[in-house]
C-alpha cells in the first residue's frame, strides 16, 4: 500500500523514516560498544565511534541514491542525504582528516553519473566545505552559547544553496526548490532536537552508571563494581585458564588519622592514596583495575598477571604510598601500607576462595608490624 492510500503525506512518512534510520545506528552502535566491551576489544569507543558512523552513513547515502540515480529526479532524496551528512559531521563527533572527503565525494559523484556537470562540481564544493564547518565547529567549539542558533546559521544558508546548485542542474521550478529548502530547515530542526534528546538520556545513564559503579570519594571502582568485574574475570580463568591476581591493601592506622586529625584529613588521605595509585597504574598498564572496596581498604585486579609480574607494579604502588606525606596544618603525616598478593589457583572454586586468601596475606601484613607485603 502506499502514503496515498492512508492519506499519509509524504512528508510525515519521511520524517518517521529518517528517525528510524538514525534510531538504527544508536541500537546498532550501542551494541557495537557493548560486544566490544564483553569481550575486553581494545578498541576506544571514539574509534568505533568514528568509523562506525562515517562508514554507517556513506552506506544509507549511497544506499538511497542506488534507487534513483542517472535519472532525471536523482534530486529527490538530498534532504536525507544531507540530513544523514549533518548527522555524521555535527552530531557523531567524529574527527577525521579532512582529506577523506575528496575520495568519498568523487567516488558519489561517478556511482551517481554526475561528473560532467559543473553544477555538480558545485555542490560537491559546497557540501565538503558544509561538512567542514559543521564539523569544526562542533569538535572545537562544544561549549558555544546559545548552539541551535550557529547551527541553524549554519545549515540554512548552506542549504539553500546546495539546493541551488540542484535547481541549475534539473530545471525545476523555483516553487520546488522553496519546498525542499523548507523541508530541510524542518528536518534539521527535528534532527537536533531529536539527538539532543538522546544524547541527554545517553550522558544521564552514563552519570547514573558511573555513580553506581564509582566511589564518589576516591573515583576508583566501587565494590560493586569489583563484585561485576572479579566475576567475569574468575569465569574466564576458570574457563581459559588465563592468570589473574590480585593485590590488596589497607592503609596503616587510619583509624588513627581520623580520630586525631578530623574526617576531612581522612578524606584527604583516601583521595591522595587512590591518586598515586592511578598513577602508577596509568605509567604501567591501564588493563588494570583499581577499588576502594571498604573504608581505607582497596583491590587491585591484574588480569593475564602471575604473582612475579604483579612485583615491579606492586613495589611501585608501596614504595610511592609509603613516601606520601600529608600536611594537616603544622603537622605532617606519614603514611604507609599493609599488603596482601596471590594469584588464582585452581583450588579457587569461587571468586570469594580467591578474595579471602588475598585477604589473610593482607591481615598477616598487618599482624606482623605493618608496612609489609605478603605474598602467597
Amino acid at each position: 500500500m502506499t502514503w496515498s492510500h492512508w492519506q499519509v503525506p509524504p512528508f510525515t512518512t519521511s520524517v518517521f523514516f529518517v528517525l528510524g534510520v538514525l534510531t538504527l545506528y544508536w541500537v546498532s552502535y550501542n551494541w557495537i560498544i557493548s560486544w566490544t566491551h564483553t569481550h575486553q576489544i581494545k578498541i576506544a569507543d571514539d574509534v568505533i565511534n568514528t568509523w562506525y558512523g562515517l562508514a554507517y552513513m556513506v552506506l544509507f547515502v549511497f544506499g538511497i541514491q542506488s534507487l534513483i540515480a542517472g535519472q532525471s529526479n536523482a534530486w529527490e532524496f538530498m534532504n536525507f542525504e544531507l540530513i544523514a551528512i549533518t548527522f555524521c559531521a555535527y552530531f557523531l563527533d567524529i574527527r577525521i582528516p579532512y582529506t577523506l572527503l575528496f575520495p568519498i565525494v568523487l567516488v558519489y559523484m561517478v556511482f551517481d553519473g554526475s561528473l560532467g556537470y559543473w553544477q555538480s562540481w558545485a555542490h560537491a564544493v559546497t557540501l565538503m566545505v558544509f561538512f567542514v564547518i559543521l564539523n569544526t565547529a562542533h569538535t572545537r567549539f562544544p561549549n558555544v552559547r546559545r548552539p541551535f542558533i550557529w547551527y541553524c546559521l549554519t545549515v540554512i544558508p548552506f542549504g539553500g544553496l546546495l539546493w541551488f546548485w540542484m535547481k541549475l542542474k534539473f530545471n525545476f521550478s523555483w516553487l520546488t526548490l522553496g519546498e525542499e529548502w523548507l523541508y530541510l530547515m524542518i528536518f534539521e530542526t527535528l534532527l537536533y532536537i531529536y539527538v539532543s534528546m538522546l544524547t541527554h538520556d545517553a550522558e544521564l545513564r552514563l552519570q547514573l552508571a558511573k555513580f553506581a559503579s564509582h566511589d564518589a570519594l576516591t573515583k576508583t571502582g566501587n565494590f560493586a563494581a569489583y563484585t561485576e568485574n572479579i566475576e567475569r574475570l574468575f569465569q574466564q580463568s576458570s574457563r581459559d585458564g588465563r592468570a589473574l591476581s590480585m593485590m590488596m591493601f589497607d592503609i596503616d592506622h587510619f583509624k588513627t588519622i581520623n580520630d586525631t586529625y578530623g574526617h576531612s584529613v581522612g578524606d584527604t588521605v583516601l583521595k591522595e592514596v587512590a591518586a598515586t595509585v592511578q598513577t602508577v597504574i596509568s605509567a604501567n598498564d591501564d588493563q588494570v583495575s583499581f577499588y576502594r572496596t571498604g573504608g581505607e581498604e582497596f583491590n587491585l585486579l591484574f588480569p593475564g598477571y602471575d604473582v612475579a609480574a604483579t612485583k615491579p607494579i606492586v613495589d611501585q604502588i608501596f614504595t610511592a604510598i609509603n613516601h606520601l606525606e600529608i600536611h594537616a596544618g603544622d603537622d605532617v603525616i606519614q603514611l604507609s601500607i599493609s599488603v596482601g598478593v596471590s594469584a588464582i589457583t585452581t583450588d579457587d572454586k569461587a571468586p570469594m576462595d580467591f578474595y579471602n586468601r588475598v585477604d589473610r596475606n593482607l591481615y598477616y601484613s598487618k599482624r606482623h608490624g605493618r608496612m609489609r607485603i605478603t605474598v602467597a
